[in-house]
């Protein structure tokens, strides 16, 4: 490994100003689309989920990255606010499942497109901040693939 230089410092702050001002913005959208960033990821996170069944409030947890009971209380808010339901599996009775409703579909909807355009103008700079990065390292962050331009 090499020394660390102030350009190895000045692109790590400017990919994590690039990561920060993009969730900046993803939250002013979600709350001009009438919900809170918080259950803008939920939505994500239930209509993203690879079992049609939909997540379990474990897996919720997981996309989210907090304690079971934080989902589990995050989940209610949504129930109350008519964007989720929650639905026993039809395999074990013992897990709840949760899925969208019309409206929390519409409101996601309405939130992903212009976040994938966000995204795509963001791609290149990031993209370029990121391969400085790993050059650093010698390869991918640990856990990461390199991605092919």
């Amino acid at each position: 490994m090499r020394a660390l230089t102030q350009q190895d410092y000045e692109r790590l702050l400017a990919f994590r100003t690039g990561l920060r001002r993009f969730l900046a913005w993803s939250g002013q959208q979600a709350e001009a689309a009438g919900i809170t960033p918080a259950q803008h990821q939920l939505l994500l996170a239930i209509r993203g989920h690879p079992d049609p069944r939909g997540p379990t409030i474990g897996d919720i947890a997981g996309y989210l990255l907090v304690r079971h009971h934080s989902a589990v209380e995050l989940v209610d808010r949504a129930v109350s606010a008519g964007l989720v339901v929650r639905q026993d599996d039809t395999e074990d009775a013992r897990t709840v499942r949760v899925s969208l409703t019309a409206l929390g579909a519409k409101r996601l909807e309405r939130l992903t497109i212009p976040h994938l355009e966000e995204l795509n103008r963001l791609n290149s700079e990031l993209h370029t901040l990121w391969v400085g990065l790993e050059e650093h390292t010698g390869g991918p962050a640990r856990g990461q693939r390199s991605r092919k331009a």
